[in-house]
């Protein structure tokens, strides 16, 4: 009896791993022209694995002063980053963004940041909540190479549950694949 209560156990555990770890197509779009205006966010060609993209997020041109009236909102100076389809690796461009964003950081050293994790809505909740994690602790680690102090940021991940875009197409989920830069305290 609990040869075959073991033996049903391990099979369901195996049919859910296989059933929600299956790999996801890549998608193959194109990147716009512009990857500054507030309301649009680069998107990519994906070549496979290991690729993500980044732009700016347009965050507004308020002093840097500003930023303990905003606890928990963006911050003037910090640029968004984005990812590419079920990636958290960081790509050149998010690279320098991190590093436009570590020397703003340097600049206002009283200033502590909350990085979010953010996915589009594909996925199950639990994949997309592991998901949005690696991609906040992707970009709070090369901070911290960069030189900013581990103890000024934070992370955390919203999975699918806060989109940039709604809808259920590319120019929407490319998006919602990135990580912000909170005022925390």
């Amino acid at each position: 009896m609990k040869t075959t209560l073991r033996l049903l156990l391990t099979l369901a555990l195996l049919a859910t791993l296989a059933v929600g770890c299956a790999k996801k197509p890549a998608a193959v779009v194109t990147a716009p022209t512009d990857t500054t205006a507030l309301s649009s966010a680069p998107v990519q060609e994906s070549t496979g694995y290991g690729d993500s993209s980044v732009g700016s997020g347009g965050v507004g041109d308020r002093p840097a002063s500003s930023y303990d009236a905003l606890l928990g909102g963006e911050v003037a100076g910090l640029n968004r980053i984005y990812f590419g389809f079920d990636q958290f690796t960081l790509s050149d461009e998010a690279r320098a963004t991190l590093a436009n964003n570590a020397e703003y950081l340097k600049a206002n050293p009283g200033l502590n940041i909350r990085v979010e994790g953010h996915c589009d809505e594909r996925g199950s909740d639990e994949y997309n909540l592991a998901l949005g994690e690696r991609r906040a602790n992707a970009a709070k680690s090369y901070l911290v190479s960069l030189g900013i102090a581990p103890n000024r940021l934070s992370i955390i991940s919203f999975g699918e549950e806060m989109p940039l875009a709604v809808g259920g197409d590319e120019s929407a989920w490319a998006q919602n694949r990135r990580a912000e830069f909170k005022a925390s305290r």
